[in-house]
């Protein structure tokens, strides 16, 4: 809702050379998202295609930078929307018992959702900071 009407200049803007884009950060976003719902809630790993079209800001660097420019906010938004119904979707058929079930050592289902919605609010933060520094 914040960022659905910024142009292309925005969606890419990054304040300094070491920072990210708006852009960049909701894909990063996406790629968590989708990377935690295939693993947990569907059990498997991602497919060739998932890679490609969920994977490309696991991690971001130079190379997804620029891979993502150009690219305008409707794109990523679409994304996440797409992302977010199914892990709805999904997460509405799991049980206590799944939430609390031990995916490793230590680390359970709960323990793994919490952190993709606490990774989530630290980027929206990082997000509307970007924002604010748009050039006026």
């Amino acid at each position: 809702e914040q960022v659905k009407d910024l142009d292309q200049t925005q969606t890419d803007f990054m304040y300094d050379a070491n920072a990210n884009s708006i852009g960049a950060l909701i894909m990063h976003l996406v790629s968590t998202e989708s990377y935690y719902k295939t693993a947990t809630l569907q059990g498997r790993d991602w497919t060739k295609e998932e890679r490609k079209k969920f994977g490309v800001a696991g991690v971001i660097n130079e190379k997804v930078k620029n891979i993502l420019k150009g690219k305008p906010i409707s794109f990523y938004l679409e994304l996440w929307d797409e992302v977010r119904k199914k892990t709805l979707r999904e997460l509405k058929t799991k049980d206590d018992d799944w939430f609390a079930s031990n995916i490793d050592e230590g680390i359970n289902n709960h323990y793994v959702w919490y952190h993709v919605m606490e990774h989530s609010a630290n980027h929206m933060g990082q997000i509307l900071t970007i924002k604010n520094r748009l050039p006026k």
